[in-house]
């Protein structure tokens, strides 16, 4: 195959490859997806034209031209430089420009996925079977900034090692059920020269459950192997039909440790900058006129307040380095220093996880309630607040505060509910951010009431008894029955009613056969 680097140009002009099926030339980002197209076009012109003799199961003479074609690419694109490192090849230089660094630092190897030891550490079920070059079926769960696309972005490597596997991505944001078809229909013509297509689906809870139908039978049938990314929780956003042919793997925020892993790692093997201390720093401005200079405190505080996200902090690294560069391109051999004062200006607040229709906002709530049931005042008061600083509606904390004061609270301290509805009404009135102190002071006394479940359990056990109830309810009797008129009175409805108490008016105030039954009392 005929190589556009073996006659080398400017290194302004970009790296391109000539297609072996028509003779155009591509980029090297695209050259691998024309090829696909090219020989899936020649193919089925192919199959139109063949007789039905047979002559259609026989070894195709494109076969060996193909996989020669595949090998090639594969051994340009995968190289066994670590993770991150630069290149002296100016082509790959020039085809990352303008690619956000979370995006360049993106591991090719399973040794370069920073965190989620438990799912694909040395040792786990996942990485063995991926060491073996087999893709299981799964669905990756976890928050954002995790690693989702980073551990396909390892799988695509290892397909790309491989001349029997082939990458697919697809973002459910931006596809419908006319790509998935494409790419099946693809995959299907893959098939015959024994490649099996691994199809990634990022945001795969974007798709609805008649579009998720769409892959049950092609999963089934070995035609793709599918790996889907989702931030929100499986168990709500995908059918049961395909979680139950994907493995979900679990895959958690990643600690200050893994973030700061990360961040050293952008900037030592990419050399964005020069890390130094802050007792050396006249030493390290003295040998640096090329680079940034940033203090390694700065590093820990921006991986403090990312909230687990590695690509919100490598983002603000980026924003951080542009800009001292661009100052040093004003002000030539003067060194330009990225302070902890200089990211805190950049980031104004902490990034903190939270989505107020996903998972963790009713994580929250639940933390709450909980909190408040347990007497655990400090409790009550932190999740309250958390919830407040990650941008929850007060009215909807107003609202479980009233649940919480009838649920937990009950008859032992009945000015509870009247407390929560009054600091409903005062969250209506003034709003944020002053309605805040209302919030966690009714947070607070409700937590520190005594409490009592006694009507909640007995409610329980009356709606289980409702619900057990076989055949027709029993009849509301005769001397409790409403009587507006003569009919009705003639056929006795409230006949006998007086105003005494139970005790003293010797009339029965539950149906029929049921005198004895008290939900107030555990059977």
């Amino acid at each position: 195959m005929s190589n556009h680097n073996n006659n080398p140009k400017s290194d302004k002009e970009p790296c391109m490859i000539s297609c072996p099926v028509c003779n155009r030339e591509f980029r090297n980002e695209a050259i691998e997806n024309h090829v696909n197209k090219c020989l899936f076009l020649l193919n089925s012109q192919m199959e139109k034209t063949c007789k039905r003799d047979n002559s259609h199961l026989k070894e195709n003479p494109l076969t060996p031209k193909r996989l020669k074609i595949e090998t090639t690419l594969n051994s340009k694109d995968v190289t066994n430089e670590p993770h991150g490192s630069t290149s002296k090849n100016s082509c790959k230089t020039k085809s990352q420009e303008g690619i956000p660094l979370a995006e360049q630092l993106r591991p090719q190897q399973l040794d370069d996925i920073v965190g989620q030891i438990e799912a694909f550490g040395p040792g786990s079920m996942l990485r063995s079977v991926l060491e073996q070059k087999k893709i299981p079926n799964m669905i990756l769960w976890g928050p954002p900034g995790c690693g989702k696309t980073s551990i396909a972005n390892v799988v695509a490597h290892i397909c790309k090692e491989s001349s029997t596997l082939r990458f697919v991505k697809l973002s459910a944001t931006m596809a419908g059920v006319n790509d998935v078809k494409e790419v099946v229909k693809i995959a299907k013509n893959e098939a015959q020269y024994k490649r099996q297509t691994v199809l990634f689906v990022d945001e795969i809870h974007r798709f609805n459950k008649l579009q998720q139908d769409s892959f049950l039978a092609h999963v089934e049938n070995g035609t793709l192997i599918l790996i889907g990314a989702t931030t929100e929780n499986p168990s709500f956003s995908l059918n049961n039909a395909l979680l139950s042919r994907c493995r979900v793997v679990v895959l958690s925020k990643l600690t200050i440790d893994n973030i700061l892993q990360i961040l050293i790692r952008s900037v030592v093997r990419n050399k964005l900058a020069v890390l130094v201390d802050a007792e050396d720093m006249k030493q390290d401005l003295n040998e640096s006129k090329d680079i940034p200079v940033i203090e390694n405190k700065s590093l820990q505080w921006l991986a403090e307040v990312c909230d687990g996200d590695a690509r919100i902090a490598l983002g603000a690294l980026e924003l951080a380095i542009t800009a001292a560069r661009a100052q040093m391109k004003n002000n030539k051999n003067v060194s330009q220093v990225i302070t902890l004062g200089d990211l805190q200006n950049g980031i104004k607040r902490s990034h903190v996880l939270y989505d107020r229709q996903g998972e963790e906002h009713y994580n929250i709530i639940s933390a709450i309630h909980k909190s408040i049931r347990a007497s655990d005042d400090n409790a009550a008061l932190y999740w309250t607040t958390r919830a407040l600083h990650s941008g929850e509606d007060p009215l909807y904390i107003a609202r479980r505060l009233i649940r919480i004061a009838c649920e937990d609270i009950g008859l032992r301290d009945q000015n509870a509910v009247v407390e929560a509805v009054a600091c409903l009404q005062g969250c209506q009135h003034i709003g944020m951010p002053e309605c805040d102190i209302l919030l966690v002071q009714c947070a607070v006394s409700l937590a520190r009431a005594p409490k009592s479940r006694e009507v909640y359990e007995a409610m329980k056990r009356c709606q289980a008894f409702l619900s057990d109830t076989k055949g027709s309810l029993p009849a509301v009797p005769l001397h409790l029955r409403n009587a507006p008129t003569k009919l009705m009175k003639s056929l006795g409805y409230g006949k006998g009613y007086n105003l005494l108490h139970k005790n003293e008016s010797g009339l029965n105030y539950m149906p029929e056969a049921m005198e004895s039954v008290n939900f107030f009392q555990e059977s």
